[in-house]
C-alpha cells in the first residue's frame, strides 16, 4: 500500500503517511517517494490484485511462484533460473566465451532439480573461483589433460554416462574461468564512474553487465521491508522512506539503460515482495504480514506496458477487480520467455513429471 496501491481516501489508520503522485501514464499513480519511477511508467505494468500467496519469510514465492512447502521433501520447487538452466542448458557458449545460464545474488534455489542446475552465486568464494591463482594456463591445460586421461580409464565400466556428464561440467567450469568474461562483468569498477553513480548501491549494474555477457537470469534481493513496528530497524514508515528513494534511483536507471542499449524489449524486469502488508497500521505504528493482497511490478520483456492491472478494495484488504494469482504471473512470464507451461514438465526425484505451474491462465492484458 505504500508503494503502488496507496489509498488516500481511506481512514488514516489505513492510508499511512505517504501520498500518491501522478506518473506520465494518465490515471496511474504511485508513491510520492518515487518520482523518477513515475517518469518511466510507460515501460512497466503494476498488478495490484495479486492473490493466493502464503505467509512465508522466504524468497521461494518470488523465485518460483510456489510455497516453500511445495515438494519440500525433494528440495522444493526450482526457481526460474534453475528451470532455464534445465531446459536450455546449465551454461551457454557465446561469441565472448562461456556464460552461466543463471546468476543469483541471494535467494534463488534449484529445488528438486539439484545443484547441477543451481545458479552461480558470486559471493566471496564464488568470485575467487573465477580467478586463477598460482596456476598458469599451460599448467591448467596439463591438469585438464591428466584428468581426461584418468577418466578414460574408468569410462569402460561407466554404464550411466556419468563420466561424460562430469567431463562436460568440468569443461564448462574451466571455460568460464579461462575466458574471464563473467569476472569482468561482475567488476562494475570497469564502468564509467558516472554510470556507477547513477546506479547507486545495488547489484543492478552488475545484473545489466551479466545479461550483456549472455547470462539469461539474474536474481537478487533488495533491502529489508519487514515493517512490523516502532524499533530501531523496522520502524514504519522510516524503512520505506529509506528504501524507496534508493529504489527510485536505481530501478529507473536500469530501465533507461536497457532501453538505450536496445535491450529492454528482450529483458524482463520483475519486482515483488514476499507477501503484502496489512492494510491497517498496527498499534506500534507498523504493518504486519498480509498474503491476501499485494502488488507485482513487471517491466520490459516486450509486454504491453503503461497500465495497472486489477484493483483492491477501498481499504486494500483484498483484490476486488481482476484478481490475479501468483502462478498466473509466472505462467505469463514463462510464456514470454518462450516456455509453454501447458506442455513443459520437469522430472522430479521420483521420476514423475511436474508442471511448472498449476494455474496456467495468461494475463491477457500483458500479452
Amino acid at each position: 500500500m505504500d508503494t503502488f496501491d496507496l489509498k488516500p481516501e481511506a481512514p488514516v489508520v489505513y492510508r499511512g503517511e505517504f501520498r500518491p503522485i501522478a506518473t506520465i501514464v494518465p490515471g496511474v499513480e504511485i508513491c510520492e517517494l518515487m518520482p523518477e519511477l513515475a517518469g518511466v511508467a510507460d515501460n512497466y505494468s503494476i498488478i495490484r490484485s495479486t492473490r493466493g500467496m502464503n505467509n512465508e519469510h522466504t524468497t521461494n514465492q518470488g523465485d518460483s511462484g510456489w510455497s516453500v512447502n511445495a515438494m519440500r521433501a525433494m528440495g522444493g520447487r526450482p526457481g526460474v533460473g534453475a528451470v532455464m538452466a534445465k531446459l536450455w542448458g546449465p551454461a551457454q557458449q557465446t561469441s565472448r566465451g562461456m556464460a552461466p545460464t543463471a546468476v543469483d545474488f541471494g535467494g534463488s534455489r534449484p529445488g528438486f532439480l539439484g545443484q547441477t542446475y543451481a545458479p552461480y552465486r558470486p559471493d566471496t568464494t564464488g568470485r575467487q573461483n573465477l580467478v586463477l591463482k598460482n596456476v598458469t594456463l599451460d599448467r591448467l591445460d596439463n591438469r585438464r589433460n591428466l584428468l581426461t586421461g584418468l577418466d578414460r580409464l574408468k569410462k569402460g565400466s561407466d554404464r550411466r554416462g556419468m563420466f561424460d556428464a562430469v567431463d562436460s561440467y568440468t569443461g564448462r567450469a574451466l571455460d568460464l574461468v579461462v575466458s574471464g568474461r563473467i569476472a569482468k562483468a561482475l567488476d562494475t569498477n570497469l564502468e564509467d564512474p558516472r554510470t556507477r553513480e547513477r546506479y547507486g548501491d545495488s547489484n543492478l549494474l552488475a545484473a545489466r553487465r551479466l545479461i550483456e555477457e549472455g547470462v539469461r537470469c539474474v536474481s537478487m534481493t533488495w533491502g529489508g521491508w519487514d515493517t512490523h513496528g516502532f524499533d530501531d530497524t523496522r520502524m514504519y514508515p522510516i524503512v520505506e522512506a529509506y528504501h524507496l528513494p534508493g529504489t527510485d534511483q536505481t530501478l529507473p536507471t536500469l530501465l533507461e539503460d536497457l532501453e538505450q542499449r536496445g535491450m529492454l524489449d528482450e529483458t524482463l524486469v520483475v519486482w515483488m515482495g514476499e507477501f503484502g502488508r496489512t492494510p491497517k497500521i498496527n498499534k506500534i505504528k507498523g504493518r504486519d504480514h498480509w498474503p491476501a493482497a499485494t502488488s507485482f511490478f513487471i517491466a520490459g520483456g516486450g509486454f504491453k506496458h503503461g497500465q495497472v492491472i486489477g484493483a483492491t478494495t477501498p481499504k486494500g484488504e483484498r483484490p476486488k477487480d481482476n484478481p490475479v494469482t501468483l502462478q498466473q504471473i509466472f505462467h505469463t512470464l514463462y510464456h514470454q520467455l518462450g516456455i509453454d507451461c501447458n506442455t513443459t514438465t520437469l522430472m522430479d526425484a521420483n521420476g514423475r513429471p511436474q508442471y511448472l505451474v498449476d494455474d496456467r491462465t495468461l494475463i491477457k492484458e500483458l500479452v
